[in-house]
């Protein structure tokens, strides 16, 4: 008897699913890692995770992909030719990286992962060096495999901003430069700003109910979802229905717990929100990490920094912590959780001097894949580039070059896709302010079901229906443009501290 002919469309759909569930459980176990994984089982879970890595390099190069794709007629559907674009691009990279290769970097990635944290709470940077240098060498060979014309740079941040270049980023953070550095210094002329408020004493346990109080008016949904701690916060992805938050705690500071859970509940309503009809699909993942990060900083900063969100919510953190803030007046809490000065951490940067610490990451990554900076000489060259832009010195190497985890994670053209974000997020917020002429007004009464609608309606459901620049384009009206950002970032910030134009 013979096999009936199947139809490509359906094969590779049914091909894809089980890739998708495979990269999931994945994730489930990198979570683990980060949050519960005892510190003697490293090992084993760094090879379960290479494990993984290269039976899901396996099936995504398997040539019946080609062959489907080749063999797929004139789509019937616009979701159908997205398919067919995304896959094939997936494919075409996939193709490239060899097999052994995804197998140990993913093995080395989870041994570099345990000596950062270890390097990080010793402050010793020695410790990392030596698997650096590996996610180093491997970053530049998985750029050969990937190809590029101008710089290896390229073919790396292209996996995370697909269009973005890095002559774009070097074009877009010079404008940003030169806009900020007035700025910075017009408000160190201004008037003095404390955030002595924020620098008490705050229990862990109250930080998080308030915390997971404000994530849950926002629209972060506990049903799908969990707040953990972990060293350096993230949020992950299981699917729309298990998407998972972590931050960490300071007892003596009410920021970072703080800020760092509405960040992240930024990125996790973005999952939350991707059109069910994606489901087990390419479709089904947020399009590029600028985008991602567009929603993080917007409801961290647009939102969850602004004077209106704290009309609401200012009476709800004095009832949580009244010996603290009882007698605090709002305006000063506002200009405390606002206050621009140079600082060592990226993540509890001030919104005006974020951007240089991510400038500082890309000009040092650059370096480091021309080779014209050794591993050995990281720490200083980080310290210097500090001195440089912010006009401060790192005291050690947790609060320097070790701060961040994405290196131990293997990530290298990642870090320009903070300040993509940042600037997407002012396009964004303002398009939905002019769709939704209540929203000012409904931030202040602690309704935020109007923004999270548009945005579910103009960004999350798409998934990765859409390049960036495209679905910038759709929800905005206009490509990517640095100016609003700044013009944001002035208006607010000259009127904080008393600066005439």
């Amino acid at each position: 008897m013979t096999k009936a002919p199947q139809d490509p469309l359906t094969d590779l759909k049914a091909h894809l699913a089980v890739i998708s569930d495979l990269a999931q459980a994945q994730a489930v176990l990198s979570w683990d890692e980060n949050v519960y994984l005892p510190e003697g089982a490293a090992p084993a879970r760094g090879q379960q995770l290479a494990t993984l890595s290269r039976v899901i390099h396996e099936r995504a190069t398997d040539p019946k992909i080609g062959g489907w794709l080749d063999a797929l007629g004139e789509p019937s559907s616009a979701d159908e030719a997205a398919l067919a674009r995304v896959a094939r691009r997936e494919y075409r990279l996939s193709t490239k990286l060899p097999g052994d290769f995804v197998e140990d970097f993913t093995r080395i990635r989870s041994a570099a992962q345990a000596a950062w944290v270890g390097a990080r709470a010793a402050s010793d940077f020695s410790q990392f060096a030596p698997h650096l240098e590996k996610i180093v060498a491997l970053n530049l060979r998985q750029a050969d495999y990937l190809g590029y014309d101008t710089h290896p740079y390229d073919a790396l941040h292209d996996l995370y901003e697909m269009g973005s270049t890095t002559e774009k980023v070097r074009a877009v953070f010079a404008d940003l430069r030169d806009a900020t550095v007035p700025l910075v210094r017009d408000i160190a002329e201004g008037r003095d700003v404390s955030d002595a408020p924020l620098r008490q004493v705050f229990s862990e346990p109250e930080q998080e109910a308030f915390a997971v109080k404000m994530v849950e008016a926002f629209g972060y949904s506990f049903r799908h979802g969990r707040l953990d701690r972990t060293v350096h916060p993230f949020a992950t992805s299981f699917s729309k229905y298990d998407v998972r938050i972590t931050t960490r705690y300071d007892p003596n500071f009410l920021s970072p717990a703080l800020f760092g859970t509405l960040h992240e509940a930024g990125h996790a309503m973005y999952e939350q929100g991707i059109s069910s009809s994606f489901d087990r699909s390419p479709l089904g993942a947020a399009v590029s990490l600028g985008i991602h990060e567009s929603q993080s900083r917007m409801w961290e900063n647009l939102v969850g920094r602004s004077y209106g969100f704290w009309r609401w919510a200012y009476p709800q953190v004095q009832e949580t912590f009244p010996a603290q803030l009882g007698n605090v007046p709002l305006d000063d809490f506002y200009a405390a959780i606002n206050k621009v000065a140079p600082s060592f951490i990226r993540v509890e940067a001030d919104e005006v001097t974020y951007n240089l610490h991510v400038m500082v990451r890309f000009e040092l990554e650059l370096a480091l894949l021309e080779g014209s900076l050794k591993i050995s000489e990281l720490p200083e060259a980080w310290n210097a580039k500090y001195g440089e832009y912010l006009g401060i010195t790192p005291p050690n190497d947790a609060e320097g070059c070790l701060q961040d985890i994405h290196w131990s994670l293997g990530m290298m053209g990642y870090f320009p896709t903070y300040t993509l974000g940042n600037i997407m997020s002012v396009q964004l917020f303002e398009a939905a302010a002019s769709a939704v002429p209540t929203l000012g007004a409904d931030i202040e009464g602690g309704r935020f079901d109007g923004l999270l609608g548009w945005l579910r309606e103009n960004v999350h459901q798409h998934g990765s229906r859409f390049e960036p620049a495209e679905l910038l384009r759709r929800a905005t009206g206009s490509d990517l443009d640095a100016g609003p950002y700044v013009a944001y970032l002035n208006r607010k910030f000259r009127a904080l501290y008393g600066i005439e134009r």
